[in-house]
């Protein structure tokens, strides 16, 4: 719950105009979305964390992805749209179906998916803009080296209840990176360096 503060500090800033100089505008309710999906992730668990202490993984959340300097708006929200689209990945599985209240999981498929069609909608305005900057470097191969992780941590584990709370409270810890990119991303300056 800790984790939901600052998530929703950055979709208020977000919900209340353009991103940045992106030309777009997200939905008046990014908020209550990931208010939403924030409830729907502290809903989905099963059981205590202190019950798997044993399972625990340090995933290693690459956070220089978000830390580092310069940052092309560009990069920016592709980062954003990767993160959104592993995550969703993750929870669209047959082992994750099997793991999770339906209900919940149905939920959390929704306003992921409308927060990806939100995100797509901004990025693809800038991509003509800035493609060489995605060209010349790949400021995601250590994020999706990141969920690959994850995968294989749940593959050795063989899916079980623990992994699974393990790897929710991991998701959870992630969307706090959300804030930080939408910080840079909405900067009217355009100076995503600055940060």
């Amino acid at each position: 719950m800790a984790l939901l503060f600052p998530l929703l500090t950055l979709l208020v800033l977000c919900s209340y105009g353009p991103v940045g100089s992106l030309g777009c505008d997200l939905p008046q309710n990014s908020v209550l979305l990931s208010r939403k999906i924030f409830d729907t992730l502290d809903q989905m668990k099963r059981i205590s964390p202190l019950l798997c202490l044993k399972d625990r993984r340090d995933f290693q959340f690459p956070q220089e992805i978000v830390n580092s300097s310069p940052f092309q708006k560009v990069q920016a929200m592709s980062v954003l749209h990767l993160i959104l689209q592993q995550i969703s990945n993750l929870f669209h599985t047959m082992h994750s179906s099997a793991a999770w209240n339906m209900t919940l999981l149905n939920e959390l498929h929704t306003g992921l998916h409308q927060q990806l069609k939100d995100v797509k909608t901004c990025l693809v305005p800038v991509m003509g803009e800035e493609e060489s900057v995605l060209a010349t470097e790949d400021p995601t191969l250590n994020l999706k080296k990141y969920f690959q992780g994850i995968r294989l941590y749940l593959e050795e584990k063989k899916y079980s209840d623990c992994a699974w709370e393990i790897v929710r409270v991991e998701i959870m810890r992630a969307f706090s990176s959300i804030v930080k990119l939408h910080e840079k991303i909405t900067r009217k300056d355009g100076d995503l360096a600055s940060s």
